[in-house]
């Protein structure tokens, strides 16, 4: 099977996970994921399984690490939000985490170089912020811990 074959076969297996059902009349769209995700405790789990496929297509594909990174990130924050009651609902109507994780591999087949030196970044982005994250909870639990031993100190 050719690349074009793989990714023709990813694209419409995306859009039944996220746009293959129209509501008629409207120009509203959703798919099989957030059908998923309504059932609770498992449907976001199933949804994540599905959305692996793609991930498995990728590696087949020899995306570079990055893109794999920005794919499985887009996986799990869809898993993630997803499984927060009603919250996670709406998030998975709006986020069409398969649709950009097959366009993050198309963009890497036709162009590896630029694709990856974005994927990099993003990857360093997100890298920068969850330890600025973790610096400043860090901070936060140093500061409370602080301020509890002083009010302990003094009664």
């Amino acid at each position: 099977m050719t690349a074009e074959d793989r990714l023709t076969r990813l694209r419409r297996f995306a859009t039944w996970l996220d746009v293959g059902i129209g509501i008629p009349g409207t120009r509203i769209r959703f798919g099989l994921d957030p059908l998923l995700g309504l059932v609770p405790g498992v449907g976001d789990a199933a949804g994540a399984l599905l959305a692996g496929w793609i991930l498995v297509e990728a590696i087949r594909l020899g995306a570079r690490p990055a893109t794999l990174g920005r794919i499985a990130y887009n996986i799990g924050l869809d898993a993630l939000i997803g499984a927060i009651p009603l919250l996670g609902d709406a998030f998975d109507f709006m986020w069409k985490a398969n649709l950009k994780n097959v366009a993050l591999l198309e963009r890497h087949t036709a162009d590896p170089i630029t694709a990856g030196r974005a994927d990099r970044a993003f990857v360093a982005v997100l890298g920068g912020a969850v330890l600025a994250l973790c610096g400043a909870l860090a901070l936060g639990g140093a500061l409370v811990t602080a301020w509890l031993m002083r009010i302990l100190a003094r009664g």
